[in-house]
């Protein structure tokens, strides 16, 4: 994974983790236990699937940078066909609250979002890859002279 990448997942990540820790207590004493399991269950399945997105775009962006755009957008149907199975398999559980587990993925969906926004906007990320020869690509002018530097530009006598 990129350090940006690992950047990004933290930066989203632990802050959504406090917030499904708050959500949790407020489930608690809004629905008592089955509240609790339902936020709790709220909070793994919004941070295992933004996480998810996260790796797989990263891993994408390793393979080739044109398969980001496509990884991105598998790992989106992904998600939409796994939440409509858990709610077709859990539709009749009464071991948790489900409108608190229901509201608790809305809340930290935004709390993800707004992290890896802000995180994002804050990150010193390369948009040009360096070069591979650090002393510069053949054929660069100097600046002084004009003159082409490097082996490209250097005729002999």
């Amino acid at each position: 994974m990129h350090s940006s990448d690992a950047l990004i997942l933290r930066g989203a990540a632990i802050p959504t983790g406090l917030a499904g820790a708050l959500a949790i207590a407020v489930g608690l004493l809004v629905a008592g236990a089955q509240g609790a399991l339902g936020a709790a269950l709220g909070t793994l399945v919004a941070i295992a699937f933004f996480s998810v997105s996260v790796v797989a775009v990263s891993y994408a962006s390793k393979v080739s940078p044109q398969l980001m755009f496509a990884a991105a957008v598998l790992s989106y149907i992904t998600k939409i066909f796994v939440m409509f199975a858990l709610i077709a398999v859990f539709r009749d559980v009464t071991a948790w609250d489900p409108a608190v587990f229901a509201y608790t993925i809305i809340a930290l969906t935004v709390v993800w979002v707004g992290a890896e926004i802000r995180v994002t906007a804050r990150a010193k990320t390369l948009y040009v890859d360096d070069p591979a020869d650090p002393a510069g690509a053949a054929g660069r002018s100097d600046s002084a002279t004009g003159a082409l530097s490097g082996s490209a530009g250097e005729r002999g006598p």
